[in-house]
């Protein structure tokens, strides 16, 4: 399929004036978007398609800007985030209850990881799954700590980072000592006179209230997406692995191990295999469950 209205991030155009560009689009109404996807799924209307995609160009920018630190083009992660939009747009089903946004949301996250892992060596990055979620969300958790400038991480952010991400500290050092370098603040200045047009900071050209307020909209639906996929993959447990990994894993303040032990009349030991093979389970269940309604999962 064929999107003859796209523009194209490139140096010959400039990022500042491609995001500019794609500010033209106009967002689409629910119901307007509801009747050319229809056209689309019916008919294979492709200025249905040029028009879902460019209306959400803008969404797709803003979540490529998000993997900005990891010390790539700008420019070629906002052609994979519109890869994730096209694909997104040519698999969407109006009729599944939810925006295109909620659902693009999930194919343009994952087409930007899978640039950003290709782009990474795998040798640097870590070949586990732990490995891959730690990369991903290194840079978010300093980034929330105002870490990003230090190098080697200062002890309390350490320990904080390790805490909030459930990984040990050595981990933490060993991936964030693999990034350091490639970390690029938002309040960093552009030169003047570079392709990417006039000089200012990154953080200038990502304030957009229409992109902000679709985001916010698709956040929320992805959340209560995730949350109806997790409570029907928890239906398949039995009553008692359900128990123990709401109680371990989802509570607010967990059980230990002694303490579900004690309540089930086992060793530790077996509380913790029942644990770790419940959730393996409830992953492949959530799996395939996003597989049927279409959409991928990304890393974190």
């Amino acid at each position: 399929m064929r999107y003859s209205n796209l523009p194209v991030p490139s140096t010959s155009v400039g990022l500042s004036r491609y995001l500019q560009e794609i500010k033209k689009f106009p967002m689409l109404e629910a119901d307007e978007e509801y009747m050319l996807a229809k056209a689309l799924v019916t008919h294979g209307d492709v200025r249905a398609a040029d028009r879902l995609v460019t209306s959400h160009l803008r969404l797709a920018a803003k979540v490529a800007l998000g993997y900005r630190g990891y010390g790539l083009p700008v420019g070629d992660m906002i052609q994979e985030a519109n890869v994730g939009l096209m694909q997104a747009v040519k698999r969407f089903d109006p009729d599944l209850g939810y925006r295109l946004a909620t659902y693009a949301m999930w194919w343009i996250r994952a087409s930007v990881q899978e640039y950003v892992l290709r782009s990474w060596s795998l040798v640097k990055v870590g070949t586990t799954g732990v490995q891959k979620k730690l990369f991903f969300n290194l840079w978010k958790a300093k980034r929330k700590i105002n870490a990003l400038e230090e190098g080697d991480l200062r002890p309390e952010n350490l320990r904080r980072i390790a805490s909030d991400l459930n990984v040990s500290e050595q981990d933490v050092i060993s991936m964030n000592r693999r990034m350091i370098g490639s970390d690029q603040s938002l309040n960093a200045p552009r030169s003047r006179g570079s392709d990417e047009g006039d000089a200012g900071e990154w953080q200038d050209w990502l304030e957009d209230e229409d992109a902000d307020h679709v985001e916010a909209i698709a956040e929320k639906d992805e959340l209560d997406m995730r949350r109806e996929l997790l409570g029907k993959a928890l239906e398949g447990l039995s009553e008692r692995e359900r128990d123990i990994l709401q109680r371990r894993k989802l509570a607010e303040e967990p059980s230990t191990l002694r303490e579900l032990s004690d309540g089930y009349g086992v060793s530790r030991e077996r509380i913790r295999q029942i644990e770790v093979a419940a959730f393996k389970k409830l992953q492949a269940a959530v799996l395939a469950l996003a597989k049927e309604r279409g959409v991928p999962v990304p890393v974190p």
